[in-house]
């Protein structure tokens, strides 16, 4: 590493990013039971077994109020295809309730594998490091004390972007595990509205959410490699300008791609819920 502050600075800004963008890469593809050595998991696995009686009583309510809404009469009920429905009805939603765990982790491992895809097509076992051009390192080094002034405030301003925006890419792979994990604790009790005909939509729309959440992880990753193809091309720098306005161009242009990767992966939740009609 250089002895130079100012090299140091961006350097280590630089670092922070990569690190962080390494991070979300090998989170991308944890699974929940995985993520902080599954303890996380156990403590849902125990909450979802306890919201699991509440959402078969639920179960029972929902089917009760959906054969009120749904048959004009009880001699109605009496008829074979109609008791033949009611019961499959009834038995598919005990099933969901009871497996919507196993059903749930199924669904987000159709996902990863479509994670997995997309990184194996782009050819990116790892996300792309982010380099300071040697061109700059050489010419910010040639300086003199007057002129690294304001090479200071530029590199301090640059630097505490990166780092901010690192740090915001991390917390956004970070919720998506949260909102797994609030998802798989109360299952049971959306997925029991499946019992009911005229309540089904709410088990229905928790499924699409659901989807939702791990189909993120495909726009975070997309994200990423496309920034990677970015940092793998980076700003070109002209030897013949000034160290200031060399610095300054190129952290602008890093900072501005950035901040596109930052807004891509902030809008993963909205993007994947208009894909899906939410």
């Amino acid at each position: 590493m250089s002895d130079n502050w100012v090299v140091q600075n961006l350097e280590n800004a630089l670092e922070t990013w990569n690190e962080k963008l390494a991070e979300i890469w090998t989170l991308i593809t944890q699974s929940p039971q995985q993520f902080k050595g599954g303890t996380i998991w156990n403590v849902i696995v125990n909450i979802n077994g306890a919201v699991q009686a509440i959402g078969l009583a639920l179960l029972v309510l929902f089917f009760v109020v959906g054969v009120m809404r749904t048959c004009g009469s009880f001699a109605e009920t009496k008829r074979p295809e109609t008791a033949l429905k009611l019961f499959i009805r009834f038995a598919m939603a005990k099933g969901v309730v009871t497996y919507g765990m196993e059903l749930m982790l199924a669904l987000f491992s159709i996902v990863q594998g479509l994670i997995s895809t997309i990184m194996t097509a782009a050819g990116f076992g790892t996300a792309q490091q982010t380099v300071l051009p040697s061109e700059i390192v050489t010419a910010v080094e040639d300086c003199g004390f007057f002129e690294s002034i304001p090479l200071w405030a530029v590199t301090l301003i640059g630097g505490l972007f990166v780092t901010v925006l690192s740090f915001i890419m991390i917390m956004t792979v970070y919720g998506r595990f949260f909102k797994l994990y609030l998802y798989t604790a109360i299952s049971p009790v959306p997925l029991a509205t499946f019992a009911g005909e005229p309540t089904q939509s709410v088990g229905v729309a928790f499924i699409k959410s659901y989807a939702a959440v791990c189909l993120e992880g495909a726009i975070i990753v997309l994200g990423c490699i496309i920034f990677s193809l970015f940092a793998a091309s980076p700003p070109v720098v002209d030897p013949n300008a000034a160290a200031v306005s060399m610095v300054w161009s190129y952290i602008g242009e890093l900072v501005f791609n950035m901040l596109v990767l930052v807004g891509a992966v902030k809008m993963a939740d909205r993007v994947v819920r208009e894909m899906m009609g939410l």
